[in-house]
């Protein structure tokens, strides 16, 4: 390493401190308010639009994945609609009717005679979506943000999907900088999830905890390649929760998908109504 990228590694993680000396995630619960426990089941799966380690495109399987789980919000990265590879099958769609659930989609870019992106589904009402754009990568970029009513709180709650760009972390970091943006004019409660392709330590995601933002337990299990995973990319940040807690842990699915989804328990405390 030359001694001008040491320069700018050391900057980097003195402003990174910097930032993260003082931030605050604003917090749910007001203080001197009666408060009472709330709780949500998380989960964030990438499933390469459906097909497994083997080869073989199978929806019913990822149904089956996310039902034993059993979450209240999921975020899916590599979604096909309607396109040639996938049969031309509206896979949000599918997945949601199969499972009970809203199913939301955000679209990346058109690709094979449909469209490519990233959803989320919801058990909750959702009262809002909202689309980021992102800077391109190797690929188009979005993040999907769906808003949703949770039963004891006074204000929705933010539930973001992202799939962040897997061959640069520089292109990352722009990905993340245009995410907090989009984030930072909202003062509600919001769970960031989804395929980070970043591993613990990167820039681009030292630049949430830089801003406040929480890695949901410290997670740092393997859940990339997921019959043998060696490296950690999926992830959950929580920012604006009061005295929360939770732990992520690895589902260990090493079939359905090329990634092993992820799963949470968010513990939170909320105003009493």
């Amino acid at each position: 390493m030359t001694h001008t990228a040491n320069n700018y590694l050391f900057f980097l993680s003195a402003l990174c401190g910097l930032l993260c000396f003082g931030c605050e995630s604003t917090p749910l619960a007001a203080s001197g308010g009666a408060t009472t426990s709330g709780s949500l089941e998380l989960m964030s799966y990438n499933i390469r639009h459906g097909v497994g380690m083997d080869g073989v495109l199978d929806l019913g399987r990822i149904a089956e994945v996310i039902r034993r789980e059993a979450p209240d919000l999921v975020a899916l990265q590599e979604i096909d609609q309607n396109c040639t590879r996938s049969g031309g099958r509206d896979i949000a769609r599918e997945l949601g009717e199969a499972l009970g659930m809203q199913a939301h989609f955000a679209k990346f870019m058109d690709f094979q005679g449909g469209e490519y992106g990233l959803a989320v589904l919801s058990r909750l009402p959702v009262v809002e979506v909202l689309r980021h754009r992102l800077p391109d990568g190797a690929e188009p970029r979005t993040a999907l943000e769906v808003c949703c009513r949770v039963e004891g709180l006074a204000q929705p709650i933010s539930f973001v999907c992202i799939h962040n760009d897997w061959t640069d972390d520089r292109i990352r970091q722009r990905q993340v900088q245009a995410l907090l943006a989009a984030a930072g004019g909202q003062s509600r409660p919001t769970i960031l999830a989804g395929d980070f392709n970043a591993v613990p330590g990167d820039v681009s995601t030292d630049m949430f905890l830089c801003d406040g933002w929480s890695n949901l337990g410290d997670f740092e299990e393997h859940t990339f390649p997921a019959d043998h995973p060696i490296k950690t990319i999926d992830y959950f940040m929580v920012k604006g929760f009061a005295n929360h807690s939770g732990r992520t842990r690895v589902v260990e699915e090493t079939m359905a998908s090329d990634h092993r989804p992820i799963r949470a328990t968010l513990r939170f405390e909320v105003l009493s109504q």
